[in-house]
C-alpha cells in the first residue's frame, strides 16, 4: 500500500508530513520505555511483512499488520512504523521520502482507530475476543486503503478510479489480515495476555 514518489501533489504531501509527525510525537509520548524492544519486534514484522508487495498503479498490495501493531501498542504505531517504511524507502526504495508522511499516515492512524475500537474486546470470552480480532484486522487494512484512495483523490479527480482498483484490490488482504490477526490475539491470550489491551488492568 506504499504511495510511490511523484504521484501526490504538495498539499498532501505537506499534510501528511505535518500529521505523521504529530501522530510520531504522541506516540513516542505515551510509548513505555519497557516496551521499546516490543515495538521493535513489531517494527520488523511490519517491515518484513510489507516488503513482499504487488504493484497496483500508483500503490501496491501486500501484508500490513496494522491492526495487531495497533493492539499491542495503541499510539506507539506511529513511530514502529514510520521507522519501518523510512527503511524500505531508504533500502528498496518502496515508497520514498517524500511520501513518508502520508505512507506512515494512512498504515498509522487505521492501527490506532483499531486500538480504540477494538482494544477492550480482545480481554472478553474467547468468541468475542477472536471475532473482534478479526474484526480489527480487516477494518485496519480497508480504513488504510481507503485512507491510500483520498489521498489520490485528493491530489486528483482522475484518480477517483485507481483509488477504487486500490479499496478492491485489497479484499483478499482485509480477510487474510483479520485471520492472521485472530491467530495473534488468540496465541497472546494463551502466552503473554498482558500485550494485548485490557489484560494488563486486571
Amino acid at each position: 500500500m506504499h504511495i510511490s514518489e511523484g504521484v501526490l501533489s504538495g498539499p498532501v504531501l505537506i499534510s501528511g508530513i505535518a500529521l505523521a509527525a504529530m501522530g510520531t510525537a504522541i506516540g513516542l509520548k505515551k510509548l513505555d520505555y519497557d516496551h521499546i524492544p516490543r515495538a521493535a519486534i513489531l517494527s520488523a514484522s511490519f517491515f518484513v511483512a510489507s516488503l513482499i508487495h504487488v504493484p497496483i498503479g500508483p500503490s501496491s498490495v501486500h501484508l500490513i499488520l496494522n491492526g495487531i501493531i495497533g493492539l499491542i501498542l495503541g499510539w506507539g504505531a506511529f513511530p514502529v512504523i514510520l521507522v519501518a517504511l523510512a527503511l524500505q524507502a531508504v533500502l528498496f526504495q518502496f515508497g520514498g521520502i517524500t511520501t513518508l508522511g502520508v505512507n506512515t499516515m494512512t498504515m498509522a492512524l487505521p492501527a490506532v482507530f483499531s486500538y480504540y475500537l477494538f482494544g477492550r474486546l480482545v480481554s472478553k470470552r474467547p468468541g468475542i475476543a477472536l471475532s473482534a480480532a478479526f474484526a480489527c484486522g480487516a477494518f485496519s487494512v480497508f480504513f488504510a486503503a481507503a485512507m491510500v484512495g483520498l489521498a489520490l483523490t485528493f491530489t486528483e479527480e482522475n484518480f477517483l478510479k485507481v483509488s477504487y482498483l486500490v479499496v478492491i484490490a485489497h479484499l483478499p488482504v482485509i480477510i487474510i489480515e483479520g485471520i492472521i490477526t485472530a491467530f495473534c490475539v488468540a496465541f497472546l491470550r494463551k502466552v503473554q495476555p498482558d500485550m494485548l489491551p485490557g489484560y494488563s488492568k486486571k
